[in-house]
């Protein structure tokens, strides 16, 4: 009790010195979330409008004419729709819970010395990925609401919310993951959870494999597409595949990173 006051003190003293020093506009420069969220939370009057859909939508903007010629006729453009919306919305009122943010640093600072980032997420059940609502995914396979498929494969689920949106087309869905809290989250939803050296050797195959944004985070990026294309049915079989651009691979392993 007393280590949680000793910091929250901290905190409130640094609160203070931004409100006397930094009065107009400068958020933007403060790295730390909760530091922003503080920041914003204190200066009240002086908070900024959110940025309209008009803004948003400059978010999906792609030159196509960037794209070889092999790929532009089969170029998918994404857009904003209700589903982004709604995820955007509830986004920016969490970082505005000023208590559970201070809850979530305070816990993350003690359990960061054991734990890596990821597995505080699990536990603190926070950190979850969007990609896309689940108009976004049908759109993207070209499918309808009412399409099914037989099994589907999440390779670095996280906490599932990516393979929720998924998982109304298939009968059987399958996701793998490292984290242990993650893999508590997946376990709660209901999804069958394989190992990393599992899902390769099951002897079965995957109708849809999603891959989103696994392969800068793991250290055989290739080892793991030709795993892929190993156990994809071969006449109707997709993989999603999500990469951040450019590429910069970072290695997440407990406390050690790489």
């Amino acid at each position: 009790m007393r280590l949680w006051l000793c910091w929250l003190g901290c905190y409130t003293l640094l609160l203070w010195v931004l409100r006397r020093t930094m009065w107009v506009g400068p958020a933007r420069y403060l790295r730390s979330p909760l530091s922003r969220s503080l920041y914003v939370n204190m200066m009240g009057s002086h908070r900024q409008p959110a940025p309209g859909a008009r803004e948003n939508h400059q978010w999906y903007v792609c030159n196509t004419e960037q794209l070889s010629e092999s790929l532009q006729p089969i170029f998918i453009q994404s857009y904003l729709d209700q589903g982004t919306q709604i995820f955007l919305n509830n986004s920016i009122e969490k970082s505005g819970w000023l208590f559970i943010q201070l809850y979530h640093s305070f816990v993350s600072s003690i359990f960061s010395l054991f734990m890596s980032r990821t597995s505080i997420n699990g536990l603190l059940g926070r950190g979850s990925m969007f990609v896309f609502s689940p108009e976004q995914f049908q759109r993207l396979l070209k499918i309808n609401p009412e399409w099914k498929s037989h099994r589907l494969l999440d390779l670095g689920a996280g906490d599932g919310e990516v393979t929720k949106v998924m998982s109304p087309h298939f009968e059987e869905i399958y996701a793998t993951e490292l984290s242990e809290t993650m893999i508590w989250q997946l376990q709660k939803k209901k999804y069958r959870v394989l190992g990393v050296n599992e899902w390769q050797n099951t002897g079965f195959q995957y109708d849809v494999i999603s891959c989103l944004n696994l392969l800068d985070r793991c250290d055989q990026p290739l080892t793991v597409l030709k795993d892929i294309r190993s156990v994809l049915e071969p006449t109707r079989g997709r993989v999603i595949l999500a990469l951040v651009l450019p590429f910069h691979p970072y290695v997440e392993n407990g406390v050690h990173k790489s």
